[in-house]
């Protein structure tokens, strides 16, 4: 079945990475992608050390998207549709396989739609798919979508995002 969790409120990445670790518990193979995100996590740290997780991401940080040129948006593009290859490779494999935040690089042009579209027609994996503004395709497609909303968050007052909490 695939998960979509979706919305402008936090918890998104933390419900994925919950999924992970049960799936994981259970012993079934998962494989967790990051896209857009290249900078350290706490979350990277403990799925690690969990037998059965694979984890890939971009090793570069592009920060940003508002603030990345057009040579690295080519770079990521390509570095999201090799991550998909390597998800379309697992699907027959894989118990679990989230994709965090790729709502984004698809709304954005970063990755190969029709390998998305492909991966999600032929996984036998059970899929989480999380980022805000899911695109309609992606809504239609899901068994289970959770639309996380914020109603406050202290980052309206001005605190920045903490170490083990946010990220």
């Amino acid at each position: 079945m695939i998960h979509l969790y979706t919305g402008d409120g936090k918890g998104k990445t933390t419900a994925a990475i919950g999924l992970a670790v049960r799936a994981a518990g259970n012993s079934l193979p998962v494989c967790f992608a990051q896209f857009m995100k290249g900078s350290e996590t706490g979350e990277l740290h403990s799925l690690a050390q969990l037998p059965n997780v694979r984890i890939l991401r971009s090793e570069k940080d592009f920060g940003f998207y508002r603030h990345m040129r057009e040579e690295d948006k080519a770079a990521l593009r390509q570095i999201h549709d090799a991550i998909l290859d390597q998800l379309l490779e697992a699907a027959e494999t894989a118990g679990l396989i989230v994709l965090d935040e790729i709502t984004y690089p698809v709304n954005w042009g970063l990755v190969d739609v029709e390998k998305l579209r492909r991966l999600l027609q032929i996984s036998k994996a059970e899929l989480v798919l999380t980022g805000r503004d899911a695109a309609d395709f992606l809504t239609d497609c899901a068994d289970y979508v959770t639309e996380m909303r914020c109603v406050r968050h202290p980052y309206q007052r001005g605190v920045p995002a903490r170490k083990g909490i946010e990220y």
